[in-house]
């Protein structure tokens, strides 16, 4: 961890504090503060490689490509004879002299590269990817020559491949410039060159850049891990009969898709009553086996919100709530495994509203940052993209605010916005109806249809 004293400490050493109504821009600020990314790291496929965090610097063990290659089909050969054929027509100043005959030699393919002697004069049929035969570095594409004496004109193709070459072929010495059409050795990527650095988050690409360099592993950080649960009486699993006054728990299963969708090792620890001994206990067993603990409800001031006291005890609180809607009711802090502060395992802990909307805003603007930051990646912030309003909003100066939206593009490209209905955090069918937030920045008020906004799409968040 770092070396502050505490991280109420931190927090408090803000200008205008506020422990029950700080601003998102500096509750992230706190949080990251506090993030020590992890430092083991472990080997894995290349198969299971994807969306892990590279734990080293992916040495290339070879040049990509491996060789001179042919960039397109066509006619592989010493690009000089372009030069000197351009100084001749210069002084013959005739038009047969502007295009230049070769014999064809041979063919090149990839995997089967040509490997005799090319005279002065000749040329080799090449197809894409095979390797230049000694003493050639251009390549005219087979639409650009005449093949055999035959009429086959700019632009019609050569022989099939399979049938035999031509016996030569000609065609205009400006059609192609000399090492025109030829990939270098080593041009993509050289031997000993960085082909990845660490603290990447591996996509696609990366898994077959890695294949493309012999490689059949690679070493990532470990999985974080992250034990999750919900508190309340009133809470049922689906499945489970719903009693009078009791709703389903949505708030597991909201964030245990958030989190599959960060790829770390989710540890669901189910619903928690509103007991005060069996929630310490819950606590103290969480911080012992996770690295971050993420709690949904019981942080409010109601009487059974027994949260905010147990973290009290339990740990090191920097703050109880944010300048934020929805999602106000967020305590941020540290937990130890032996039941309060400095005795035995210490763990990151996010306590999250209870309301659903709420927990996922919080999740995404407070707590994704943070577990991509402690799995060892550097956290991209999400593009914010303007957009107009297309309706009016309502919005209070002194918060930032999180509303629902379906965010479209016209014609022109100009993207427009308007929210989904009721922006209540207990609507959850208007977030699965959303495709985006709308951010209300922090000292902004009341905007008017056709208004300037931002908007943060879900496309590559949720």
């Amino acid at each position: 961890m770092t070396t502050l004293n505490s991280i109420s400490g931190s927090a408090g050493s803000l200008s205008q504090f506020d422990p029950q109504a700080l601003p998102v821009n500096a509750a992230q600020a706190i949080v990251l503060q506090w993030v020590t990314p992890l430092a083991q790291s472990e080997r894995v496929p290349l198969r299971e490689a994807l969306a892990r965090v590279l734990a080293a610097d992916v040495i290339s063990p070879i040049d990509v490509p491996a060789h001179d290659n042919s960039a397109m089909d066509g006619y592989a050969f010493d690009g000089a004879a372009l030069l000197a054929d351009a100084t001749d027509a210069a002084a013959a100043r005739t038009p047969e002299r502007a295009t230049l005959t070769l014999n064809v030699a041979g063919k090149a393919f990839a995997g089967h590269p040509y490997t005799g002697a090319i005279a002065p004069g000749a040329c080799v049929r090449i197809m894409t990817g095979a390797p230049m035969p000694a003493g050639c570095d251009t390549v005219v594409p087979q639409e650009r020559v005449e093949r055999g004496g035959n009429a086959a004109g700019e632009g019609s193709a050569a022989e099939p491949v399979g049938e035999t070459p031509p016996e030569s072929i000609t065609f205009r010495a400006d059609a192609v410039t000399p090492g025109a059409n030829r990939r270098r050795k080593g041009e993509d990527l050289a031997r000993g060159n960085a082909a990845l650095r660490a603290g990447r988050v591996l996509r696609a690409s990366d898994i077959g850049l890695m294949a493309s360099l012999g490689l059949v592993d690679v070493a990532v950080k470990r999985r974080l891990r992250v034990a999750f649960f919900s508190t309340g009486d009133e809470l049922r699993s689906p499945g489970e009969p719903l009693d009078a006054g009791c709703i389903y728990d949505s708030n597991r299963y909201t964030l245990g898709a958030m989190l599959q969708r960060l790829n770390v090792e989710p540890i669901d620890l189910g619903v928690v009553r509103d007991d005060p001994e069996s929630l310490a206990a819950t606590l103290k067993s969480a911080a012992e086996s996770a690295d971050v603990v993420l709690t949904s409800g019981g942080v409010s001031v109601g009487e059974a919100d027994f949260t905010r006291t147990q973290l009290q005890a339990l740990g090191d609180v920097s703050f109880w709530g944010l300048a934020m809607r929805p999602g106000r009711p967020l305590a941020f802090g540290r937990i130890w495994s032996g039941g309060h502060p400095g005795a035995g395992r210490a763990a990151l802990l996010f306590g999250l509203p209870g309301n659903p909307v709420a927990t996922m805003v919080a999740f995404y603007q407070i707590v994704r940052p943070a577990l991509i930051a402690m799995s060892g990646a550097t956290p991209q912030p999400v593009p914010l993209i303007p957009a107009r309003c297309d309706a009016p909003l309502r919005k209070r100066p002194g918060r930032t605010e999180f509303q629902r939206g379906i965010a479209e593009r016209d014609a022109q490209g100009q993207w427009h916005v308007a929210p989904t209905g009721s922006q209540s955090s207990g609507a959850l069918s208007t977030m699965s109806e959303a495709n985006c937030f709308i951010v209300l920045a922090h000292e902004s008020g009341d905007l008017d249809p056709g208004d300037a906004v931002d908007i943060m799409l879900f496309d590559g968040l949720v």
